[in-house]
């Protein structure tokens, strides 16, 4: 279904000051929602995300099973020609799951007409959100929070569209679990649909918005500079403390020779006297 209509979106700064709402462009904001295309790119999307590993093994792939049993008459029991027939415990499988592809290919236009679809249903709920440029300097993820918070969007899924590939963007992003960050050019109808607020850079939809005068978002509040100063007298005095351990060492191990000789010295009379005992025995 298509509606004649003019979608109006709520525009920010990337601090998340409110500006005038502007028009979506109306070549892809027409109104147009399909949902049976909508249904076959997710699936399709859905199912080129497996792998198809899943395997099991016939009876000829199953090690052992190369004799009978027992003999084909005579036992009493039901004749068997191997231990690796299906109806064995730890026999093959019959028609069990082998790897495969379940890659699912959808035409160029109707991906186009999907993704066309969801944005537009997003747009019907209010649900988009133009941001005029994210000029991250280095990854933030607090700046990137604070600006969900200050859209009032926390508790909800945010899918956010750059203008290219930004990576101080995608890196803020990236721990916050409800956030997701890609290029516009990139965004799937699975991903939108999956969002329950897009934000959208103007650049992606070619529009350009003016810069506006904020106020900054205030950051963490410094660390005391006590601490920094007891930090940095604990490090100059480190060294100094340790050149006086290396000091005293030295002195100690010469001092240890000097007691050594001491007691050899004391030792000497000692054996003098023993063997005076002895020659005075042996008179």
């Amino acid at each position: 279904m298509a509606d004649n209509t003019t979608f109006q979106a709520a525009a920010y700064t990337a601090q998340g000051t409110t500006r005038d709402k502007i028009a979506l462009p109306e070549q892809l904001f027409d109104g147009t929602v399909n949902m049976p295309v909508m249904h076959q790119a997710v699936k399709a999307y859905l199912a080129n995300q497996r792998q198809g590993n899943a395997s099991t093994k016939i009876r000829k792939y199953v090690t052992g099973g190369n004799q009978k049993p027992w003999k084909q008459k005579g036992t009493g029991r039901a004749r068997q020609g191997s231990i690796r027939a299906p109806n064995w415990v730890g026999g093959g499988t019959v028609f069990g799951p082998i790897p495969r592809s379940y890659a699912q290919y959808v035409p160029r236009q109707v991906r186009a007409l999907a993704r066309k679809s969801a944005l537009n249903a997003r747009a019907r709920e209010n649900a988009i959100y133009v941001i005029d440029q994210f000029d991250f300097d280095a990854p933030k993820t607090s700046r990137l929070a604070a600006l969900i918070e200050r859209l009032g969007v926390t508790d909800q899924k945010v899918l956010i569209l750059t203008d290219g590939v930004k990576t101080n963007v995608f890196l803020s992003g990236r721990n916050l679990p409800t956030v997701h960050v890609m290029p516009y050019s990139d965004v799937s109808t699975y991903h939108i649909l999956w969002s329950d607020v897009v934000l959208i850079e103007s650049g992606a939809l070619g529009q350009t918005l003016e810069p506006v005068a904020e106020e900054r978002v205030a950051e963490r509040p410094a660390r005391a500079t006590k601490n920094v100063a007891a930090k940095k007298t604990t490090k100059a005095a480190a060294p100094a403390a340790k050149k006086a351990a290396a000091k005293k060492a030295p002195a100690k191990k010469a001092a240890k020779p000097a007691k050594k000789k001491t007691s050899a010295k004391k030792a000497a009379p000692k054996k003098s006297a023993a063997k005076k005992s002895t020659k005075k025995k042996g008179k």
